[in-house]
């Protein structure tokens, strides 16, 4: 059955470079966006802003599960030396956390965007803000998976492969 997926490459992966990142961009451009957008509108009574929030944050909870499936082939792909270990499974229990916080966020829009369209509840832009946190977090630990670890970086996957790490 493995003679028909394709060979892996100099970043251990089947295709030119790595999906993970371009995808999970999108998701935090747009909750980061989603939740300037609902706090501006909160301050200054712009109920516009209510919904441009709300579908940056539907977009974002479609993109997370994109995300998170490139992100589980690429980690699966990466081979990972025991110090980048403990900070790739935080990084996935984070991702797969995250996806259940967005979605649940987004419900939750939902119903008061049916219910109360020109309001938003000081308890959900309490949620916001640590929602941003734990983003912010994400991006911490994902940025160092790849700036101080190096995973699916040419040197690293080539030391992986020669036995070295």
């Amino acid at each position: 059955m493995f003679e028909y997926l394709p060979p892996l490459n100099d970043h251990n992966l089947p295709y030119p470079d790595t999906i993970h990142p371009i995808v999970v961009h999108f998701v935090i451009a747009m909750v980061l966006f989603a939740v300037v957008c609902d706090l501006v509108g909160y301050l200054t009574k712009n109920t516009r802003l209510f919904e441009v929030g709300w579908w940056n944050m539907v977009f974002a909870t479609v993109s997370i599960f994109i995300a998170i499936i490139f992100g589980q082939i690429e980690a699966g792909l990466s081979e990972p030396y025991p110090a980048a270990v403990s900070d790739l499974n935080l990084h996935t229990l984070i991702g797969w956390s995250l996806s259940g916080i967005i979605a649940a966020l987004t419900g939750w829009r939902y119903i008061i965007r049916i219910r109360t369209p020109e309001q938003l509840p000081i308890p959900y832009l309490g949620l916001n803000a640590l929602l941003t946190v734990i983003v912010l977090f994400q991006v911490y630990l994902g940025d160092k998976l790849v700036w101080v670890y190096g995973l699916h970086s040419e040197p690293v996957v080539e030391a992986t492969r020669g036995g070295l790490l």
